[in-house]
């Protein structure tokens, strides 16, 4: 029987029979908690297995520190040595302050594998999926099981298939497609659906522009979107990997619920507005409103690749940020920022008056590099600008390009325009 990607992947990881709609069980390759809620899946594995064995692999399980690092508070500090403290004695791995978004370090570590599943306590673990990889986020309640039995159940979703036609031109990014099928399919365009990305365009995405489009599938209503594993991604993944693994791709005749045609020959920058993700509008538009940018974010799982601060650092180059905002960069993991420290990047960003964070995922956690005040405008390349996500100001999600553009104009501006 012909299968989607998700299918095959399920298929793969269940004894059941595998078809939309249907609960099954599913063996999990790889569990995690992150700081956040991982101090919860700790008590709840206390609470409920006592005196037995917390785990059916220690090797699949870890934890991960990554929302605010080195904790900042009270609260987050406490958290983090509860979780410390039981890795330790549990002998499981644990990815402390100085690694970076724990997303992004299950894939460089080689944990998570085209092919995978993979759970954890973030709400966009779904990134996995710009490596073939199916990636979701539970409660704590659904992890700790997870972690002592191996499995959990899930329902299996209908997938729809998303057509990229079109090439993707500078300066125009992986961003501005991301936020093009955004506002062609609205946060509940995918709502309860597995995507399957098809298309030239994105058959050329790099590893990094992969992660992009895939991290925003969770602001698309989406369960997971799948991008085709290439050989660079195969390639990359095969140095770091700790498993064997095997990628699925969909058979040519799946049946999908549904398939959405998008042509991005004429695409120019885009920026969601505050409050929604999928409230998009071309930059342009914006620049006759003359916008003051008081601060600009560039980092996240979205966009925390050294692909996404190369383009900030050759922007920045020999120029500065204006005076009246400041601009913030964090990167994704300790390696990109190990690859920024071998390439001289840093001193080009200091002499621009660029904030330079350890690796994390700072703004979007509204903790590690600060928040936003009432009135303050911040352009961003995270996934999310709902109110009160990053403190009470007005936050625009863009490009890296569009951040850095409008970082040295000192309001929000078309990289196009600068």
């Amino acid at each position: 029987m012909s299968q989607t990607v998700i299918e095959k992947i399920f298929s793969a990881h269940s004894q059941d029979d595998v078809k939309p709609g249907k609960i099954i069980w599913l063996d999990l390759d790889v569990r995690s908690a992150r700081d956040f809620a991982g101090a919860n899946v700790v008590g709840n594995l206390e609470k409920h297995y006592p005196n037995e064995s917390k785990f059916e692999s220690k090797e699949k399980t870890a934890f991960t520190f990554d929302c605010v690092i080195p904790a900042n508070n009270l609260g987050y500090a406490e958290n983090q040595q509860i979780i410390r403290d039981f890795a330790r004695k549990e002998g499981i791995k644990i990815f402390d302050s100085e690694w970076g978004i724990g997303s992004h370090i299950l894939i460089e570590e080689g944990y998570s594998l085209p092919g995978s599943t993979v759970v954890g306590t973030d709400s966009h673990l779904n990134i996995m999926g710009a490596i073939g990889s199916f990636g979701q986020g539970m409660g704590d309640q659904d992890i700790a099981f997870g972690m002592k039995a191996g499995k959990t159940w899930f329902e299996v979703p209908p997938t729809m298939k998303v057509i990229i036609e079109g090439e993707l031109k500078s300066p125009c990014s992986a961003k501005d497609l991301t936020l093009a099928v955004i506002r062609k399919l609205t946060s509940k365009g995918a709502l309860g659906r597995a995507i399957e990305f098809e298309g030239k365009a994105i058959d050329k995405l790099s590893f990094a522009s992969r992660i992009t489009l895939a991290s925003m599938v969770t602001e698309m209503g989406g369960i997971v979107g799948f991008i085709p594993p290439n050989d660079e991604v195969l390639n990359y993944c095969k140095k770091q990997a700790k498993f064997e693994f095997t990628p699925y791709y969909a058979d040519k005749d799946a049946k999908y619920v549904d398939e959405v045609v998008i042509d991005i020959s004429d695409l120019r920058p885009l920026i969601a507005k505050p409050f929604k993700p999928d409230n998009v509008v071309e930059v342009e538009s914006l620049e006759k409103d003359n916008i003051h940018v008081d601060s600009a974010f560039l980092g996240s799982c979205t966009n925390g690749r050294y692909e996404d601060m190369k383009i900030a650092v050759d922007m920045l180059r020999n120029k500065e940020v204006a005076p009246d905002t400041v601009m913030k960069i964090v990167p994704a993991t300790r390696r990109v920022l190990g690859d920024m420290i071998s390439n001289g990047d840093i001193q080009v960003l200091f002499d621009s008056r660029t904030v330079v964070s350890n690796p994390g995922c700072a703004g979007c956690a509204s903790g590690q590099i600060g928040m936003t005040g009432k009135g303050e405008v911040q352009v961003s390349t995270g996934n999310r600008n709902f109110k009160g996500k990053q403190g009470s100001g007005l936050t625009y999600l863009c490009s890296p390009e569009t951040v850095t553009a409008s970082a040295i104009a000192g309001k929000i501006i078309s990289p196009e325009n600068l």
